[in-house]
């Protein structure tokens, strides 16, 4: 007795021309998505001042309700990957930014309830954004070129990333309220979304012999029963984690208290991170396409990350951290090249929920190990005599997480084109 695939194929006119323009203009849209997202999960570092006398908390409960994000996140990450292999983008992804958007609206309430309200809807809605543009992104564009489709859509949300901050920042320095940033985000996601849902294609899927619960699990029973697909997600997260943790919460706070710069240096200096990404994401995604392997670029840009870390640690001067965290920015795009192994892992039908399988396991890290630099060094602050040793010890265990997944990187399987050509000569 034969069983019926796990998420059944699209109808034959997927392949027609018009509706893979369709799909293309719909990943573009997502990316606009995911740009809004990056945007509202990076603003917060440069209003922490301006939240915890809104939300009547210290800074370390600002950074307790803003790292609820990554909880609802992680986990509706599997709720994203599974609702993209059941009903498809159309019905999914616009869904994921009218929560983002009820999220941003919310959190501009003054009150530390609507603070925690609005932080966890924006995790929910934005587990949707990168996820729904990879699985947009793979009906749009051809497999020889999906790693350079997934860096540019890293490169849109980083560039959001780097506008939450150096954009944001100014704006506050001249007067715009921390609350309208808000408004905007919301409005804005709500626009998207009704372009997202008129524009993207529908797809229709015959009837499969599973239904229900089980029909939604199976595809991750698949996928966390491959342990590549953890190693996937270990080894991003140890390498997204510096950046969404690092640098996007505690960066600014950090170059300010223990290095002494001015509010606008240090908001400046830890936007080229982000900023780097914009550049390095696209092409650390091109270079594993055109080299045709995988984890020679993901380990070489994971040692770049850690060199330039190091060189920001034990740095002295401005100039020499702000090339630093720009250099760190762009190597950083390594951090996607196990975005596409883990969909080369696993079977073309889960491929939704392989993305969301990797995006539980990368943000379930940044959740665990955000709590822990909070209390091991975001609180010492208020108690350190010492700011130079503060800050060479945060870069420290940064420079740690990544040495971990450079070794971790090493048992991954390679999956890139030059290698499977050889094996079939």
């Amino acid at each position: 007795m034969t069983t019926k695939p796990i998420a059944a194929p699209l109808t034959a006119d997927a392949t027609s021309g018009w509706r893979i323009r369709a799909y293309q203009i719909a990943w573009g849209l997502a990316l606009c998505f995911y740009f809004l997202e990056y945007a509202s999960r990076s603003a917060p570092a440069v209003m922490i001042e301006h939240l915890a006398a809104a939300f009547g908390t210290t800074a370390i409960g600002v950074s307790a309700i803003l790292g609820t994000y990554y909880y609802t996140y992680s986990i509706t990450s599997l709720i994203a990957g599974a609702a993209l292999d059941r009903v498809g983008a159309k019905k999914a992804v616009p869904v994921g930014i009218f929560i983002l958007a009820i999220g941003c609206l919310l959190f501009a309430i003054p009150t530390a309830g609507a603070g925690y309200a609005g932080r966890l809807l924006q995790g929910a809605g934005s587990a949707f954004a990168f996820t729904g543009a990879v699985y947009l992104a793979s009906h749009g564009f051809s497999a020889r070129w999906l790693a350079t489709a997934i860096g540019v859509t890293q490169c849109l949300g980083m560039l959001g990333g780097s506008a939450g901050q150096f954009v944001v920042g100014p704006w506050l320095e001249h007067g715009v309220g921390w609350q309208s940033i808000w408004h905007w985000l919301g409005i804005a996601s709500l626009v998207v979304g009704v372009l997202l849902f008129v524009i993207t294609p529908s797809e229709t899927r015959p009837q499969t012999a599973h239904s229900g619960w089980a029909s939604v699990l199976r595809p991750y029973s698949i996928v966390f029963r491959n342990p590549q697909s953890y190693l996937c997600g270990v080894v991003a997260g140890l390498l997204f984690v510096a950046t969404t943790i690092g640098d996007m919460t505690w960066g600014v706070a950090f170059f300010q208290r223990d290095r002494m710069f001015s509010y606008h240096d240090a908001v400046v200096t830890s936007s080229l991170v982000p900023l780097g990404w914009v550049v390095g994401c696209p092409l650390v995604g091109w270079l594993a396409d055109f080299v045709g392997r995988r984890k020679p670029v993901l380990i070489g840009g994971a040692v770049a990350m850690l060199l330039s870390a190091a060189g920001i640690t034990f740095s002295t001067g401005h100039e020499a951290t702000a090339i630093g965290c720009f250099i760190f920015g762009i190597a950083s795009g390594a951090a996607m090249i196990p975005y596409t192994i883990v969909k080369e892992v696993n079977p073309d039908e889960v491929k939704g929920s392989a993305t969301g399988g990797i995006n539980f396991l990368t943000f379930g890290v940044t959740a665990l190990i955000g709590p822990i630099f909070a209390d091991l060094l975001g609180k010492g602050f208020a108690t350190t005599q010492n700011h130079v040793a503060h800050f060479r010890a945060s870069g420290i265990f940064w420079m740690t997480g990544i040495a971990f997944a450079i070794l971790l990187s090493m048992f991954l399987r390679e999956t890139g084109h030059a290698r499977n050509s050889a094996e079939a000569v």
